[in-house]
């Protein structure tokens, strides 16, 4: 390319870019053995978490469909979609996270959830997963190589393709980082997942979901533990720094019960879309 002509945006280089940014964020990714551990306190955290009833509310169910739930963690998804599609295919890297989906799945008497223990690296078709109706991929797209994994998604999703990606530092609070005297940057984001996308020929729908600013705890250890996630291997002078900064935070207590306030909503960006809305958009450049 000659070097003097302006560029256009088919010169940018997302894959680049983002390796970049993933080489800059102030956090890290955890490993299954991680997960195995959190399986149960992740599970109890977002049971009644206002992202499920708001990502739910988008989704086409239909009693007949088949649901494929990439990364799902303890069925976060897969428990409340199980009881509106046919099956849901929960798969996971974190054989603890499924565990507690199954422990979850029979104490609520579900019966049509299988689960496999699988990576976005792994080949999927020697796991036996086939295509479902809908492919989602809800907070999972921490991957190294998001090419590869949309391309992967896109064929698994016969019909529709949904995928939640952070915006900005959602889910972390930056403010918290400072608190301890950590570093923060908060890595790529959903602009990233877009703009991949696009050079793909994938032209999708997004939808901003916005979450409550307030969040209520039935104590500070409670709020702490709802915090520390966020950090890997916290030590106890920054757990002492963390209810700090909690306490300046909270905007009304009684009873026990603590509102706490965090500097910005958390933002998600729902992106999908449907595999006719593609199929027409390839004739229509024909």
């Amino acid at each position: 390319m000659d070097n003097s002509a302006p560029q256009i945006y088919s010169d940018i280089d997302w894959n680049t870019l983002r390796a970049n940014a993933l080489a800059k964020k102030g956090w890290q990714n955890k490993g299954p053995a991680e997960w195995d551990q959190k399986a149960r306190s992740f599970s109890s955290r977002n049971k009644n978490a206002a992202y499920v009833d708001l990502v739910l509310s988008h989704l086409p169910l239909e009693n007949t469909f088949t649901v494929l739930d990439i990364g799902s963690g303890p069925g976060t998804l897969a428990i409340p979609l199980a009881k509106k599609v046919k099956t849901v295919t929960a798969i996971d890297f974190s054989r603890g996270m499924l565990n507690t989906l199954e422990e979850i799945a029979r104490e609520e008497n579900i019966h049509n959830i299988h689960t496999v223990q699988c990576a976005w690296e792994d080949d999927w078709q020697k796991k036996g997963l086939q295509p479902h109706d809908i492919a989602i991929a809800s907070r999972s797209m921490g991957v190294k190589d998001l090419e590869t994994a949309l391309h992967k998604i896109d064929s698994y999703g016969s019909r529709y393709i949904f995928l939640t990606d952070r915006i900005g530092s959602t889910p972390f609070e930056e403010g918290a980082f400072k608190a301890l005297g950590r570093s923060f940057s908060p890595g790529p984001d959903y602009i990233y997942t877009l703009n991949t996308l696009y050079t793909l020929g994938i032209y999708p729908n997004v939808t901003i979901l916005n979450l409550e600013r307030d969040v209520a705890y039935t104590s500070m250890a409670e709020a702490i533990k709802s915090y520390s996630w966020m950090f890997h291997d916290i030590t106890p002078e920054e757990n002492l720094a963390l209810e700090k900064y909690l306490s300046a935070k909270i905007i009304h207590s009684e009873n026990g019960r603590l509102i706490v306030r965090r500097d910005s909503p958390p933002q998600w960006a729902l992106i999908w879309w449907e595999q006719e809305q593609k199929k027409n958009l390839v004739k229509a450049d024909l």
